[in-house]
């Protein structure tokens, strides 16, 4: 349930367009005219053959779930039918794409991490299944908006939200108490308050700057990335609501009550090892957190909180994988039963129990009792947004990364390295 990383934007896009372009598979990415969108009806009769990638852990149970109950139960409701699983591992997932669009040997349906589904569609080797499923409104108005959201490139939407996940405050009580605080900061000024109760000791660690470490704060703060339409981040990212948050964070760690490991650094103790060891009494972390503090320090019990909230109220961000169908899928009525049976209460259910949460609000009982640590993180998917939805995303990451270390460091003030990111960002929202 971790989040995952972005494939290489540039050598992906490169790669990709490149051979899209060579095999004629048409879409805005190889410049042809694009490929016809069929009517896929749900409950159409099905036979034949498709190719599913994922990247399900092999070492956990959601292979096994994938292979002996949810691909059975799917096989034996068409009969005749086969579905074919290929688990890549996701460091391998960018090279086997590349490889396969170069040989016209994309999967029927993809299990894509959710910041590479508008490189995907950008370079037109994807379905937009709004457009080619009538029932596609059925399955959107179930999700949580902030995932659903992930599967929008350019006014479609190409796939639908899998599984997901979100980060919450969790924190260990005793180790506020040593610090004097008596209860978990809930706001930013009470987080920046505690900080200032105890001086010199840490408060909160984070163990990175990135996106995904730093927009929850920004968005809380009331501040933005990028304008609505995901096109500019002048006046957003820049703007003084995002600046002022970074600036918070920025002065409590020169004050040291943040770690060195919001550098990124692999120098100090981990988030949910310091957590648990009393070193970190708050982090921001997803509910992975919890199995993990459960094996490594059986007798503590972690504490949750929701993020913490700011003028733009408590609002955190989106991890989780999205399914999608590709164009060149031979049998995209099939593809498509598929693609609703993974997304049935019955497949939602088996995920659930292996790990996988659910982004159909309506399931959010069901996943509360197979995990009662799922709740908070249920209640956080609420308001929870995702990344801006861009084919550029991991290269803006890469430049507000490094913006934001040099603003820890002390070597840009937060306004100029936000300036100085906006003037790198926008030149690429611009190529869309």
């Amino acid at each position: 349930m971790k989040k995952t990383r972005a494939l290489p934007v540039i050598a992906l896009v490169t790669a990709l367009t490149t051979a899209v372009t060579g095999c004629g598979t048409g879409g805005t990415g190889g410049g042809s005219a694009p490929t016809a969108v069929p009517t896929l009806t749900s409950g159409a009769a099905v036979t034949g053959k498709i190719v599913f990638w994922h990247a399900y852990s092999a070492g956990g149970p959601e292979v096994s779930t994938l292979e002996k109950i949810i691909i059975p139960a799917f096989e034996k409701l068409h009969p005749g039918v086969t579905v074919q699983d290929v688990q890549v591992p996701s460091d391998s997932m960018h090279q086997k794409l590349v490889t396969a669009v170069a040989g016209s040997a994309l999967p029927d349906v993809i299990r894509a991490d959710i910041v590479t589904v508008p490189e995907l569609a950008k370079l037109g080797v994807l379905t937009p299944l709004d457009a080619a499923m009538p029932d596609f409104q059925t399955y959107a108005k179930k999700m949580y908006p902030g995932p659903l959201a992930t599967n929008k490139y350019k006014g479609k939407y190409y796939g639908l939200p899998l599984d997901t996940n979100t980060k919450v405050t969790i924190y260990n009580k005793a180790a506020l108490a040593a610090d004097g605080i008596t209860s978990v900061p809930k706001t930013l000024d009470e987080l920046k308050a505690a900080a200032a109760k105890a001086p010199g000791k840490y408060i909160f660690a984070e163990g990175g700057s990135a996106g995904w470490n730093m927009l929850p704060f920004i968005w809380s703060n009331g501040g933005e990335m990028t304008n609505a339409d995901v096109t500019k981040s002048t006046g957003y990212l820049n703007g003084p609501k995002s600046v002022a948050a970074l600036q918070m964070l920025i002065d409590m760690y020169q004050a040291k009550a943040i770690p060195q490991i919001i550098l990124g650094g692999t120098g100090g103790v981990g988030t949910s090892d310091g957590l648990a060891k009393g070193i970190y009494p708050t982090i921001v972390d997803g509910p992975w957190t919890f199995p993990n503090l459960a094996t490594s320090y059986k007798n503590f019990q972690p504490q949750t909180a929701p993020m913490f909230s700011g003028a733009g109220g408590s609002i955190s961000v989106v991890g989780g994988e999205d399914i999608v169908m590709t164009q060149q899928s031979q049998n995209k009525t099939l593809a498509a039963e598929f693609i609703r049976y993974m997304l049935s209460d019955e497949a939602q259910l088996a995920m659930g129990k292996a790990g996988q949460l659910s982004a159909i609000s309506s399931m959010a009982p069901t996943m509360a009792s197979l995990e009662p640590f799922y709740q908070p993180f249920l209640d956080q998917l609420k308001t929870a947004k995702p990344r801006p939805a861009t084919p550029q995303w991991a290269k803006i990451d890469d430049i507000f990364t490094k913006q934001t270390q040099l603003a820890f460091q002390g070597k840009q003030s937060a306004q100029a390295a936000m300036d100085a990111a906006v003037a790198q960002i926008d030149p690429l929202l611009a190529q869309g």
